[in-house]
């Protein structure tokens, strides 16, 4: 049996023909030029480059701060998972489980999976430290990379970073409508203009009537259909409703609708969902055509989209979600209800950078310090800490030793205040502090620099009184 499931798992994996060319085009560029080529990144996988880091840096602030506000607990979760935790939930006919897991089989002979997602990690976590005892919703949060091997394009990478956001334990419909309602605070937040789109899938038992009608239509348009959604129709014929295949959107105006299936009981819930959402006025939209990839949703999914009026983009989905209530059992737990979302963090920082909104990724500093001299950079180290512990930002380049190298520095970095220490200064206890605007200096006591500065720095924004500008992530 082990045998069978491993060769299962064996045809999960990616091509591994690519690699192989990729290395034959790298030794031949070696033969050619006789030196050794330079590294290259693996396609799909990218370096997240200082500069970028502003934009990173305020989605994990704004997203930590809602979290502690809805009272949701960190959680960090291995990369390395088993992977029949993912075979058995996301499920088998799902592009992610026929063709984009990495899989492979470990020196202890184990088959392991680089997680594709976190939830399912997630609900293993939940059972594994016996969670069950604790007071519901257990009420998690992650962050961190995944792994797929996915066609690359714009915003999508084969390793890519999601945040998500875990409700275990609670079937109520407040449960469904308040995951909305963080996901949509985040997004207004940080000044992104979105869309929440949202839909039910109802249960197991009442999807399966639904599927045999959604076949029975498609069935006829067999011929118009693409090869990838001929095998949808197959093998996970709901995935056809989020088809983005041309022709699709003219097949899908009279296909079947899965609300019209729904059970009372899902419609029920269903309703209190979006009532919830009126009363706290968070616009929606009802998508018909709104599934998700994985087979363990039940009732409610959503997605946030972001609003945009370019009409060469098409629809971009920042995130999304839904209830999971069987997930917990099938991994092997009590039936537990559950409910969550997660966000593609590329994805929100690459909108960002669309709307302009680029932060700084560190503190401006003020002021720079200059020295001259082993000596001055020996006292130069305690008084970068006495600064740091000040709360004053200061920039240095101990590397450089020419006075001018270093100055010019200063200047790139537009600070105010440049202060100088040379040799003389270190016998004589004192520092010069030079005015970048006016060029002006002066020589104060070394052991009073830090009050002086502070003094220099609050004086000049009081009398120069800086403009208000309204904060990128600021609302009506």
């Amino acid at each position: 049996m082990y045998m069978k499931q491993k060769k299962e798992q064996a045809e999960v994996v990616a091509p591994k023909v690519e690699p192989k060319v990729e290395k034959a085009e790298t030794d031949d560029k070696e033969k050619k030029t006789g030196a050794k080529a330079p590294p290259e990144l693996l396609r799909g996988f990218r370096d997240i480059l200082p500069e970028e880091q502003g934009k990173w840096n305020l989605v994990r602030d704004r997203i930590r701060a809602i979290a502690e506000a809805y009272t949701f607990d960190r959680i960090d979760l291995p990369i390395l998972e088993r992977s029949d935790i993912f075979l058995r939930t996301l499920g088998k006919q799902t592009d992610v489980i026929e063709k984009e897991m990495y899989v492979f089989v470990d020196p202890s002979g184990k088959s392991v999976a680089l997680r594709p997602e976190a939830t399912a990690s997630v609900a293993r976590a939940y059972i594994n430290h016996g969670m069950l005892d604790r007071p519901h919703p257990v009420k998690l949060w992650y962050e961190g990379p995944m792994f797929r091997h996915d066609r690359p394009q714009a915003g999508r990478y084969r390793q890519f970073n999601q945040v998500g956001f875990e409700s275990i334990g609670a079937s109520e419909p407040i449960v469904d409508a308040q995951l909305i309602v963080l996901g949509t605070q985040i997004f207004r937040d940080l000044g992104l203009d979105i869309q929440v789109q949202v839909n039910s899938i109802g249960t197991p038992a009442c999807r399966q009537a639904y599927l045999a009608e959604l076949v029975s239509y498609f069935r006829p348009h067999r011929n118009k259909l693409s090869e990838d959604d001929k095998r949808r129709l197959q093998k996970n014929p709901l995935r056809l409703l989020d088809s983005k295949e041309e022709g699709m959107k003219e097949l899908l105006a009279d296909a079947p609708q899965i609300l019209d299936w729904l059970d009372d009981a899902s419609k029920e819930h269903f309703t209190r969902v979006l009532e919830f959402l009126e009363e706290i006025q968070i616009p929606y939209v009802l998508n018909p055509y709104l599934v998700r990839g994985l087979d363990y949703y039940t009732h409610t999914v959503f997605e946030f989209v972001e609003k945009t009026t370019d009409p060469d983009r098409a629809q971009n989905a920042l995130g999304g979600g839904g209830r999971y209530d069987g997930l917990i059992e099938l991994m092997g737990g009590r039936p537990t209800p559950a409910c969550g979302f997660a966000l593609g963090m590329e994805r929100i920082v690459k909108a960002l950078g669309d709307q302009g909104i680029n932060p700084p990724q560190r503190p401006q500093p003020n002021v720079f310090f200059a020295q001259l001299g082993d000596a001055a950079r020996r006292v130069g180290l305690k008084l970068y800490e006495d600064f740091r512990q000040a709360g004053i930002p200061v920039a240095e380049a101990f590397g450089k030793n020419a006075l001018k190298a270093q100055l010019e520095i200063a200047n790139k970095l537009g600070v105010k205040l440049t202060i100088i220490l040379g040799q003389k200064e270190v016998l004589d206890g004192t520092i010069i502090i030079r005015d970048m605007e006016s060029g002006a200096q002066e020589i104060v006591d070394v052991n009073k620099i830090v009050g002086v500065v502070k003094r220099k720095l609050s004086s000049e924004e009081e009398v120069v009184k800086p403009i208000v500008r309204q904060s990128p992530v600021a609302r009506d």
